[in-house]
């Protein structure tokens, strides 16, 4: 059997695939034909109590992209209940510990969450997660087009798994924090395709300073880079 993509503890491992279980279960039983439309009230409502987490084989893929690149400061736009983020602060928390002796910045996480009571079972999960992500994640709760206004300090990464009608502000709110080489990945660009068409042709256009390539993932995974 393959080692695991993670370096973490037997119990991070095991509460990461029992919160990925629940999330598949949960999603398997939503008809997305069905749903209204994304960001309106009766949306928000059905998803106020859905996991909707990032898929684990985009999550640890994510995890080797952070320690690859070394991000210290990352920036989540929909954080859920957590999942994901408990990957971003590993990979954070292990990058600063790798440069300890150089007294690098601080690592942070910088997770952005609307609803209250998701945010509550996201301190909750990350709390049974254990001491090796602690310290890392700043969670602002409320709107990300307010809460991402303002210190971010410079941005290594931005994790795009959210409703896509935010993706374009959420984009826009973080470029001029992003370091050259800073990495965008967004998730459902072709399961997602019609929504993400302004943000595509943003990140298209000639002048943007971003390049783009869609990772074969289930419902596409686009990895963009700041140049």
């Amino acid at each position: 059997m393959a080692p695991s993509p993670l370096t973490a503890s037997p119990h991070l491992q095991a509460h990461l695939k029992a919160l990925h279980s629940q999330s598949s279960v949960q999603e398997s039983g939503l008809d997305w034909a069905s749903l209204p439309k994304q960001c309106t009230d009766a949306f928000d409502d059905i998803m106020r109590d859905k996991f909707i987490a990032l898929d684990q084989d985009k999550c640890e893929l994510i995890y080797h992209v952070l320690r690859s690149i070394n991000a210290k400061t990352v920036v989540e736009a929909g954080t859920s209940f957590g999942v994901s983020t408990i990957y971003l602060a590993l990979a954070v928390a292990q990058n600063v510990a790798r440069d300890s002796q150089s007294q690098a910045q601080q690592g942070r996480v910088i997770a952005t969450e609307k609803e209250p009571s998701k945010a509550s079972i996201a301190r909750e999960n990350w709390e049974r997660a254990g001491d090796e992500i602690q310290g890392v994640i700043d969670l602002r709760v409320g709107d990300l087009r307010e809460t991402l206004e303002k210190d971010l300090g410079t941005v290594d990464f931005l994790l795009l798994d959210i409703w896509t009608p935010l993706a374009l502000p959420a984009v826009k709110l973080v470029k001029p924090y992003l370091r050259p080489g800073a990495v965008i990945m967004a998730d459902n660009t072709l399961k997602a395709d019609v929504g993400y068409e302004d943000l595509l042709d943003y990140l298209d256009a000639p002048d943007s300073g971003f390049r783009r390539v869609t990772l074969p993932y289930t419902g596409g995974l686009d990895m963009i880079i700041y140049q």
